[in-house]
C-alpha cells in the first residue's frame, strides 16, 4: 500500500465509523477475509469470524434502529461512546506497523474525523425528527448507508479523489455543526425567557 492509500484507509475508516461503525467493521473484515481488501497486519483482527459475525449482527441491529424516528437519536447518543473511540482505533491501526507517535497522531486525527461525522449525523437526525412523518427519517438513513458504501468504494478505487471528497464533506459537516449549535443556543434563549 502506498502512502495515499494508507492515509485514505485511515481517514476513510474513521469517517465511515461516524456514520455506520458496525457496517464498516463488517465490510472491512469480510472483504479482507475473502481477499478483496488488503488490510495491514495491525487490522487483521477484523478478519476473524467472531468479529465479522458480531459486527454483522450489530449492523442489522443498527440498520433497524436507525429507521425508527426518535429511537435513532437515542441510538446515536449511546453510540457516541462507541463510534468515536472505535474510529480513532481503526484510524491508528490502519497505518500498519509504524512508530507509536504516528499511530497516536492518526488516532487523534481519526477520532476527530469520527466525532465530526458522528455529531453532524446526530445533529441532522435531531432536526429531521422534529417532523412527524417517518419518510424523511428513512430517506436520511438510507442516504447515510449509501454514503458509507460509496465512500468506502471511493476510498479503495480512487484514494486521492476520496481524500478530496472527504475534505469537502468535513467542511460541510463543520458548517452543519455550527448551524446546529446556533439553533440550540436560540432554542435555549427562547426557553429561558419568562412567559408573558
Amino acid at each position: 500500500m502506498d502512502l495515499i492509500q494508507t492515509i485514505a484507509l485511515s481517514a476513510g475508516l474513521a469517517w465511515a465509523s461516524g456514520l455506520r461503525l458496525y457496517l464498516v467493521v463488517f465490510l472491512a473484515g469480510a472483504l479482507a477475509h475473502f481477499g478483496y481488501l488488503q488490510l495491514p497486519e495491525t487490522l487483521s483482527v477484523l478478519t476473524h469470524p467472531l468479529v465479522i459475525g458480531i459486527a454483522g449482527a450489530m449492523t442489522v441491529a443498527e440498520l433497524v434502529a436507525d429507521k425508527v424516528p426518535a429511537f435513532d437519536s437515542l441510538w446515536d447518543g449511546f453510540q457516541t461512546f462507541i463510534r468515536i473511540p472505535a474510529g480513532a482505533l481503526l484510524a491508528a491501526f490502519a497505518l500498519g506497523d509504524v512508530e507509536p507517535a504516528w499511530m497516536l497522531a492518526a488516532g487523534l486525527l481519526g477520532g476527530t474525523i469520527t466525532a465530526g461525522t458522528h455529531f453532524a449525523k446526530a445533529g441532522s437526525r435531531l432536526a429531521i425528527n422534529t417532523s412527524p412523518e417517518p419518510f424523511s427519517n428513512w430517506l436520511a438513513s438510507f442516504g447515510e448507508e449509501g454514503l458509507v458504501l460509496g465512500g468506502l468504494w471511493a476510498m479503495l478505487a480512487a484514494p486521492a479523489m476520496f481524500l478530496v471528497l472527504l475534505a469537502v464533506f468535513l467542511l460541510l459537516a463543520g458548517w452543519l455543526l455550527r448551524r446546529f449549535w446556533a439553533l440550540l443556543r436560540r432554542l435555549g434563549r427562547r426557553s429561558s425567557r419568562p412567559s408573558a
